[in-house]
Order: structure tokens, then sequence, then C-alpha cells
């Protein structure tokens, strides 16, 4: 009995462990259409064939952006920007 729960103790501190690496491995992104002159906060990033797809930060949309310029932000950049009122 002491053997099953030590097993499970052990086994839940790993998953714990393997929580809290993957937690920290998400990047974020500014990405600038210089079309329109906007800017997109995301951490949810997809390129193909030249264009940017993504799910805006702020809106919750879905936006394909050709020609973007992306720029690798912070946490901190990306929170103030969601969550920072535009002219829009």
């Amino acid at each position: 009995m002491k053997r099953a729960i030590a097993a499970l103790s052990l086994a839940g501190f790993y998953f714990i462990c393997v929580l809290m690496l993957g937690a920290g491995c998400t990047s974020y992104y500014k990405v600038h259409d210089p079309t329109t002159g906007k800017n997109y906060y995301t951490a949810d990033l997809k390129q193909k064939n030249g264009t940017a797809m993504l799910r805006d930060g702020k809106s919750g949309k879905t936006v394909n952006v050709q020609n973007s310029e992306i720029t690798k932000i912070t946490k901190e950049e990306y929170d103030t920007a969601r969550y920072t009122p535009t002219s829009d």
C-alpha cells in the first residue's frame, strides 16, 4: 500500500514538473500589417506562403496578413497591448 501511494506521489510530481516546463514555452508576437498600419498581438501564429495566419489577442478573431512584419515580444508586452484600448 505504501509503495502504491509513493508511486502515485512520484507520478504526480513528474506530471506537475512537465506542466510547469510546458507553461514557459509560449512565444508572443506583434504582427504589423504595413498596408493598413494595424498591429496584431498573438501567441498563435502560423506562416505559410508569405501569409501570417493568427488569432488576434484583442478580438479573438482569426486574421490573415500578407507581407507582415513579425516581431517576437515578451509576455508583459503582449498583455499590455492586449488590454490597451485602441482607436479603431
